[in-house]
């Protein structure tokens, strides 16, 4: 049977996505099936227990840990909201002297690695002490996501038309008016886009949470399971079980906000 040339397309488009899918599930096929294996199964390759997450919650506080997770991705995730959605829009339609020099000192920023910069801040840190509490690594979070999300938003913003400001301004209302009932509701695709892609890498995060928050009561789940590592003796078997437990937030979230997500990466930042 002779295919066309369109079929034939669809056939390798379908192929390479198929192979896409299984090398990007391999890993959480993985976990999965190696987390219901005790450590003599695993070595042994087979059969399947509940002994590895027996074992994990043994060994680690995995609902606390899980807990201050979400209190520092959520209460960074806001910070940055609040001044990339104020920068953005600032940056974007509120020309005053010198706002182009500021916004590329800011962008800037996001060229600096953050391993250079990492032991100042937490020098600065401790001096305020803010070690091993929850608004030191907060704040670190957020001035380092910052940066690209208020060029985000103000990529999304300049694409919003100038008239529809202007003739706001002409019906009486104010700049912060036009901010929160106009631009804000218009920017919703760029909000969840933002959101979710700084969501992601903060939750994965593992060298600000080993260096800000050390305690058992602070520490974050990623740097909960990486003590988990530093035996002498690592148990597999728990290890892909906290794995699995630790990456399922952040799936969870791109999955329900993948369609904002893709709008808002697509059309929103075209507008």
């Amino acid at each position: 049977m002779n295919l066309s040339k369109h079929q034939f397309n669809r056939a390798v488009i379908f192929v390479t996505l198929s192979l896409l899918v299984v090398v990007m599930l391999f890993p959480f096929v993985f976990m999965a099936l190696t987390s219901f294996r005790s450590y003599q199964q695993y070595l042994a390759g087979s059969g399947f227990s509940l002994d590895s997450w027996s074992t994990l919650f043994s060994v680690l506080p995995v609902v606390q840990e899980l807990l201050n997770s979400t209190i520092v991705t959520l209460g960074a995730v806001l910070i940055i909201l609040v001044v990339s959605t104020m920068g953005g829009f600032a940056f974007a339609k509120l020309g005053y002297p010198g706002s182009t020099a500021v916004f590329l000192l800011m962008v800037s920023g996001m060229m600096v690695p953050v391993q250079s910069i990492i032991l100042p801040e937490f020098v600065n840190v401790s001096q305020i002490g803010w070690i091993n509490q929850y608004q030191g690594a907060i704040v670190v979070y957020a001035a380092l996501g910052a940066p690209f999300a208020t060029y985000l938003m103000t990529t999304y913003f300049r694409g919003v038309s100038t008239e529809l400001i202007e003739a706001s301004l002409i019906d009486g209302a104010s700049y912060w008016q036009i901010f929160t009932r106009i631009m804000l509701p218009l920017a919703t695709p760029a909000l969840v886009t933002v959101a979710v892609l700084q969501f992601i890498q903060i939750w994965d995060d593992l060298l600000i949470g080993l260096l800000f928050l050390q305690t058992p009561e602070v520490r974050t789940i990623t740097v909960g399971l990486a003590t988990l590592q530093s035996s002498r003796m690592v148990n597999i078997p728990a290890l892909m079980a906290g794995s699995l437990v630790s990456a399922l937030p952040a799936v969870v979230v791109y999955l329900i906000f993948q369609r904002h997500l893709v709008r808002g990466l697509t059309m929103g930042m075209g507008k």
